[in-house]
């Protein structure tokens, strides 16, 4: 089993840290920075592992594309490195083909975390229970779970991790008034659970709440998550890396709150991934944005037409759809010759990363990059056969 020559041949590096782990469909990544940036400003040596990279010291290391778990050879490898760089904690996004896939097997996690469990990955996993139990049993695993007791999903995670594990709760209402605003310096619902998920995980490694609030205040933005590209049109415009049905309801709801005038999304779903999904995001799409266009998102060997027309299916009727399987035009259309001052448009699903999948290959692509070419009335194309 590679998990296990890994941890051999890297000498079991986690047994000399202090490791606390983030799963969940949706807010992992936001979540291990909040805790990162947290246990930073109590001064502690820790690195992270995110969706978007790792940072080890001063460094950012990519550690693949569509990738939330690495293999585990980078995973012990990156765990190793820490421990040569006198880290004392680390905090680890970890995925539910992670723990299927014994990517994190042999990591000694102190605290593990839980933001929600909504659908996703049920091509992998077969059903919703199945990819619940595979989440609830990394977190039995753990020294001490943190459950997000305001999700669906609570009752039966707790009812599977409860026996011989301490729980933390979260959300609760008897916060400080100095922790309360750390929380509510977001807009966003997610994101305040998300820090109080944050909250509770540090807490419970016995970092001290004035060193709580110092981590909240510093943190910033994440790459491709709710990521504004400015502009001088007066148009809005967003770069998400929303691509499940949860994520994308909480994004458009947020818009949709702010806008001053229309919400426009870019969107697809990807190919050879959960089918059932597709007329389910088209659904929201159209019910929460004003005008939804539908594209690519690595469509692999599948055919973007075919996606495309699965997400229609669930479109309501009357409201304004746009097909355009290429995303680089989608995007320049959306900007150049749908919106208008004060709209936004914000374009989901890829967020940060750095390929979309065509086929078996990953080819070079940028959300925020295509963006900024649709400013000029260009389109950023994915380079591939016959493009």
């Amino acid at each position: 089993m590679r998990s296990v020559v890994a941890l051999i041949f890297y000498r079991f590096p986690s047994r000399k840290l202090k490791v606390i782990g983030v799963t969940g469909t949706d807010g992992k990544t936001t979540t291990v920075t909040m805790i990162y940036k947290i246990l930073k400003a109590a001064g502690k040596r820790v690195s992270m592992v995110s969706t978007v990279d790792a940072v080890i010291g001063s460094k950012k290391i990519r550690t693949g594309l569509h990738t939330t778990t690495p293999d585990p050879f980078l995973m012990q490898k990156l765990l190793r490195r820490m421990v040569d760089e006198g880290d004392e904690y680390a905090v680890l996004e970890v995925s539910s083909h992670g723990i299927d896939q014994f990517r994190v097997f042999g990591v000694n996690f102190l605290v593990g975390v839980l933001t929600n469990i909504t659908r996703e990955h049920l091509d992998y996993h077969g059903s919703f229970d199945s990819y619940l139990s595979t989440k609830a049993i990394f977190l039995k695993s753990v020294k001490t779970a943190v459950l997000n007791k305001s999700d669906g999903s609570y009752k039966a995670v707790r009812k599977i991790v409860a026996s011989g594990n301490k729980i933390v709760e979260y959300p609760i209402s008897s916060l400080s008034e100095s922790l309360k605003k750390g929380v509510e310096k977001f807009s966003e619902p997610y994101n305040q659970l998300n820090a109080q998920a944050a909250i509770m995980a540090t807490k419970a490694v016995g970092i001290a709440e004035t060193e709580i609030v110092q981590g909240l205040a510093s943190f910033k933005s994440i790459e491709g998550r709710m990521e504004e590209v400015k502009n001088e049109r007066g148009i809005r415009i967003i770069v998400d890396f929303a691509h499940t049905p949860n994520a994308l309801t909480n994004v458009l709801s947020i818009l949709r709150k702010k806008a001053k005038k229309r919400v426009i999304c870019v969107f697809g779903c990807a190919g050879e991934r959960d089918r059932e999904k597709r007329p389910v995001m088209g659904e929201i799409a159209t019910r929460l944005a004003d005008i939804a266009i539908f594209t690519a998102e690595d469509p692999r060997n599948e055919s973007i037409n075919d996606i495309i027309n699965s997400m229609e299916k669930g479109a309501l009727k009357g409201k304004k759809i746009y097909k355009i399987p290429e995303r680089g035009e989608a995007i320049r259309f959306a900007i150049n010759e749908v919106a208008k001052k004060d709209d936004f448009v914000v374009i989901c699903g890829k967020g940060h990363e750095r390929s979309m999948a065509y086929g078996k290959v990953e080819y070079p692509w940028s959300d925020a990059e295509a963006v900024k070419k649709a400013l000029k009335n260009r389109v950023m194309l994915v380079k591939r056969p016959g493009v």
